[in-house]
Formats: structure tokens, sequence, C-alpha cells
């Protein structure tokens, strides 16, 4: 019988008082983690998530990505020196709200899957070409499902 995967330690930051609004995001967060790790594995680990809102991003996009804009979510690996710390998630409110609202889903569900996003980035997963965006999609699809979340990508 293989060993039981142990849960990430996740150390919730919450950095805007505008995530008061969604008091479950901190269970969302969680959730989304352990689900996550399930279908891929990052052994033993811990993970911070930044709870935060549009200025704050805004400033770490354009410190760490030469982007002058705020984004939903940035993910920041801890690589191989990191020991146990897989590395850091940071999500804005005001984009992932203001997403959610356009693409006619819930804050919640929109939170979840930004934190799936960001932990197989976290584990290396990526996007930057179409044969790794299916993979990473399919993998963010299965991982939702379980939670009872829709398929963020299908075409509404």
């Amino acid at each position: 019988m293989p060993a039981a995967r142990k849960a990430p330690l996740i150390d919730i930051i919450r950095n805007s008082d505008l995530w008061d609004g969604l008091p479950e995001a901190d269970d969302i967060v969680r959730r989304a983690i352990a689900e996550a790790q399930r279908e891929a594995s990052s052994g033993e680990a811990e993970i911070a998530i930044v709870l935060t809102d549009d200025s704050e991003i805004r400033d770490l996009n354009r410190t760490w990505r030469q982007q002058d804009k705020p984004t939903n979510v940035l993910s920041f690996p801890a690589g191989a020196s990191g020991g146990t710390h897989l590395g850091d998630i940071v999500i804005a409110f005001e984009t992932v709200a203001r997403e959610a609202s356009a693409e006619h889903k819930t804050v919640g569900h929109h939170l979840a899957h930004l934190t799936v996003h960001g932990y197989l980035h976290l584990l290396g997963h990526d996007h930057n070409d179409d044969s790794e965006a299916e993979k990473m999609e399919r993998l963010e699809t299965a991982i939702l499902a379980r939670l009872g979340i829709a398929d963020p990508y299908a075409a509404a």
C-alpha cells in the first residue's frame, strides 16, 4: 500500500480587508490546495498564500514580470534551495471579483481555480505553448471537477 501523501502546510496571509467580503476564502484555498495535491503531489511542502488587492499585485507584477498592471494570480516557486517551502501564491481580490462577474461564476469558484492554477505553477507546470497549456488545463479541470466546480475553460 503506498504511503499517504502529507498535506502541504498552508500559511494564508490576508493583506487586504477586501477579502473580508468572502469570509470562506481561507477554507476555499485550503480545499483547493488539498485537492490539487492529490492530483499533482508536491511531497512534504509549505506554501504561503497571500490574499491581497490590485495595488499590491500590480507592484509585484511590475517588479517581477515587468508588467505594470494588476493580474489575478502570481506564483513564486521557491526552487530547489527552498527546502520544504514550495513557494508563494499571491491572489488579488478586485481582479478575481471582476473576472468572476464577467465569466458568470462565483468569486469562490474563481478563487479555487486560481489557487489550483498557482499551485500547479509552483510544481513547475506552465502554459508557454499549446501543449503545456492543454496539459495544465486538463489538470485544473480534473481537480476543480472533484471540488464540484465546472470546467473553467469550457466554451460558454
